[in-house]
């Protein structure tokens, strides 16, 4: 049966976000006199919005509300400016979005990135796509894996039988978020973290090629 819906993951999902995360983050702990973390430990730290990214590169005696402000203060600003430095969609993720659309299937993003980033580089990255939602995590709500993002979107998108969504994301964050909104989720092994964590959430799909999200969407 043919999807109505499909929702995606932004970072590690759609883009390749991580050199520019790594980048902002590290260079406010090095402002504030901090050690910095190599690029590959941002793969594990990312995924919880950015409040969480920042107590997880702070120093063990450092991971305090007052901390993380400090850190966020100097991290927007810059990533703001530098969010499209190195990040690029994965291989094959813009086709895949114009076969959903062209099939009359329609997008989502559901992000834990700030909102106003998630805007900001969906527009860049994808200005041939329209989306029908694009949520980044906005103020006043909790993030991922809680599912109001998800079941926002099914409200604006006019959907009411959750049998006709996928939600597709490469984290444990992702398939979790899936299960609480009660959707099938579809992990993706190309993104942040690994095989293995995606297997230990049981979604019910895992899938190592952005084409592979065609055949599940139009089965």
């Amino acid at each position: 049966m043919t999807k109505k819906l499909v929702i995606f993951d932004l970072d590690g999902t759609l883009l390749n976000t991580i050199t520019d995360l790594a980048n902002a983050t590290n260079l406010a702990l090095e402002k504030l006199n901090f050690p910095t973390h190599p690029e590959d430990a941002y793969k594990i730290f990312v995924g919880n919005g950015i409040d969480k990214l920042f107590l997880r590169a702070l120093p063990e005696q450092y991971k305090t509300p007052e901390y993380v402000k400090k850190v966020r203060e100097i991290f927007v600003p810059y990533y703001n400016e530098h969010n499209k430095d190195f990040t690029a969609p994965y291989k094959g993720i813009i086709d895949v979005l114009k076969n959903l659309k062209k099939n009359n299937i329609k997008i989502a993003v559901a992000s834990n990135k700030y909102h106003e980033a998630t805007l900001e580089v969906v527009k860049s990255y994808f200005p041939e796509i329209e989306f029908d939602v694009v949520f980044g995590h906005r103020e006043g709500y909790l993030p991922k894996p809680d599912a109001t993002i998800v079941l926002d979107i099914l409200k604006i998108c006019n959907i009411t039988d959750k049998k006709d969504v996928l939600y597709i994301g490469d984290t444990s964050v992702d398939m979790n978020t899936a299960k609480n909104a009660e959707i099938d989720a579809v992990g993706v092994t190309w993104g942040f973290r690994s095989e293995e964590e995606l297997k230990s959430c049981h979604p019910k799909y895992i899938i190592h090629q952005p084409e592979e999200i065609l055949k599940i969407a139009l089965e």
